[in-house]
């Protein structure tokens, strides 16, 4: 029997969850560090839910400017090669009533518009972004941003999510967590739940309380 889980928002990360643009993170992230001499594969550890600039202070502090972020986006946000949506994305999104779901990424608005356009998926409403806070995930704050602009309690929110930094952020907003296995093992995240993907993901309005959802995974 499927497992069902309530809430009255749903809120989901986008690059990794929503969005599979893995091979295009990691060709703009090897340039960079290829540019700079740096290990890849330290950034990647880190860098998977962050914004740009705190994974640039964690790896390489005397190199974290507005400059070289902006260098950096600049270039990701020009290459939609092999930028798709995840399985089970765009059924599970389109079920959504359009209020009471957001986008919470480390992404600056620029790019995910655009990435959000390329993998099918119309920008919401109600979209959080690197440019709208001032501490990033696995700050609490995108999260409880996003509920705020939706008018729902934080403890009322339901949280997609495929790194450890947003899975950190949300649960300290004090919000419900599945966790989606796309970039990382399930014994590398701290979510209530875990999915492959969306696929099999319904939703649908409780009718004795209409503004609370049930979200059936499989």
């Amino acid at each position: 029997m499927p497992r069902e889980l309530y809430c009255d928002a749903v809120l989901l990360d986008m690059d990794g969850t929503l969005v599979d643009s893995t091979e295009c993170v990691i060709r703009h992230w090897r340039i960079w560090t290829e540019r700079h001499h740096l290990d890849l594969d330290k950034v990647l550890e880190v860098s998977h839910g962050r914004p740009t600039i705190e994974t640039m202070k964690l790896v390489a502090p005397h190199l974290a400017s507005m400059e070289e972020v902006r260098w950096l986006e600049a270039a990701e946000s020009a290459d939609l090669d092999g930028i798709k949506p995840m399985r089970g994305a765009l059924p599970f999104v389109a079920a959504l009533p359009a209020d009471r779901w957001a986008v919470v990424t480390s992404a600056p608005r620029s790019m995910a518009g655009v990435r959000l356009g390329r993998a099918g998926l119309h920008v919401p409403s109600t979209l959080v972004c690197s440019d709208d806070v001032q501490k990033g995930k696995p700050d609490p704050e995108p999260y409880l941003r996003a509920a705020g602009l939706l008018g729902v309690a934080a403890k009322r929110c339901l949280v997609f999510e495929d790194a450890p930094a947003g899975i950190e952020s949300a649960r300290s907003a004090g919000m419900q967590v599945v966790g989606l296995t796309t970039t990382f093992p399930p014994e590398q995240l701290s979510a209530h739940i875990y999915l492959a993907d969306f696929a099999g993901v319904s939703v649908n309005r409780v009718a004795a309380a209409a503004g609370v959802l049930r979200i059936s995974l499989p």
